[in-house]
């Protein structure tokens, strides 16, 4: 049974973001919680000025909020640079991460050839393949799997039925959620007309691994493909969200945020700080460059500059799709008008030539 958090001083989680408090610093603060769903004893934040009713009407004993939101009766504050980051790390402290105790479980199947970190834990239902290693403090959850001489570093946690093939690479204080594949075969075929038993998709094999360098996080059923030759690489500190597909030979870039059911094809190149929307599609052998942005629902289909905004498919620079946007909503209004006219010319013409 789960227990709750110890209450804190509220002086003391001030001191802990950094913050400036407005308030008894000696007040108990039992947990965290939403502007609308805080009662007394919460702490919430209120970063965003849309959310002003919900932060005028909160029940919280204290509120994290920007240098410049003016005081409110009732309710503590604590003034910080950046309120969601603030209450990141508060929500960090009081729900700490809840690793198991190292060791190899019963029920797990550890080849004698693999190496497991005496600090690791391995639990019940989880599969170690020969060559593979497992670096210190990381987890491995029922079901998870790490196929011949793949290699997981240190601190990092593979939740249950994440599969990690063969040769693949995963970095440290990564985290790989449930039913996550790494490694998978990339999409690779080529046409034989004269296969033995009529034309063919001959499959190309997959030979290359996947690489995914430290402090990335890997949604629920996102899947990476191993390279056909070389590696899939996903850069330092991306996060990559549920249902995002990654092909073979991509290279996505450090710091990028790659949104729920978005796709990269093959061998296209994402940059640093890039941000996809979810339901992005990237075609494949393009450039999206450093910083880049590309809205929701998108189809990328030509190379993205360094800093660009861009929406729609395909994909144009967003101010652009924007005016686009609003002019679609004319289009029937602008047809009925252009008959008119047309119409009006045709009689003009014919009342000229008589």
């Amino acid at each position: 049974m789960k227990t709750s958090p110890a209450p804190r001083r509220l002086g003391e989680l001030a001191a802990h973001v950094g913050g400036e408090l407005l308030g008894d610093p000696e007040q108990l603060i039992h947990g965290l919680n939403g502007l609308e769903e805080a009662s007394p004893g919460d702490v919430s934040f209120y970063g965003n000025t849309r959310y002003r009713r919900q932060f005028e009407a909160t029940k919280a004993s204290a509120v994290l909020v920007g240098g410049d939101t003016p005081p409110r009766e009732g309710v503590a504050l604590v003034r910080v640079s950046n309120p969601h980051l603030a209450y990141a790390k508060l929500l960090r402290l009081f729900h700490p991460a809840n690793r198991p105790a190292p060791g190899v479980r019963p029920g797990a199947h550890v080849h004698p050839e693999a190496t497991i970190h005496p600090e690791a834990t391995v639990l019940a239902g989880a599969c170690v393949e020969a060559g593979a290693r497992v670096g210190a403090r990381s987890v491995l959850y029922p079901g998870a799997y790490l196929g011949e001489h793949a290699t997981v570093g240190e601190d990092s946690v593979l939740h249950p039925n994440v599969t990690v093939r063969e040769r693949c690479v995963i970095g440290n204080r990564v985290i790989l959620h449930a039913a996550s594949v790494v490694g998978a075969d990339g999409f690779g075929f080529a046409f034989n007309p004269e296969g033995e038993e009529g034309p063919e998709h001959f499959k190309i094999p997959q030979v290359g691994n996947v690489r995914i360098e430290d402090d990335v996080e890997v949604g629920a059923c996102t899947c990476i493909d191993r390279a056909t030759v070389g590696e899939t690489v996903v850069g330092r500190g991306s996060k990559l969200d549920n249902l995002v597909q990654i092909a073979h030979n991509v290279r996505v870039g450090p710091m990028s945020l790659i949104c729920a059911q978005a796709g990269v094809s093959g061998s296209a190149e994402i940059g640093t700080g890039v941000v996809l929307a979810g339901q992005v599609g990237v075609v494949g052998h393009i450039r999206v460059g450093d910083l880049a942005k590309v809205g929701a629902q998108s189809g990328v289909a030509h190379d993205v500059p360094d800093g660009q905004v861009v929406s729609g498919s395909p994909a144009i620079a967003h101010r652009e799709w924007l005016r686009a946007s609003a002019a679609s909503g004319q289009v029937a209004d602008m047809l009925k008008e252009m008959r008119a006219l047309r119409r009006r010319v045709e009689q003009l013409e014919k009342a000229k030539g008589e």
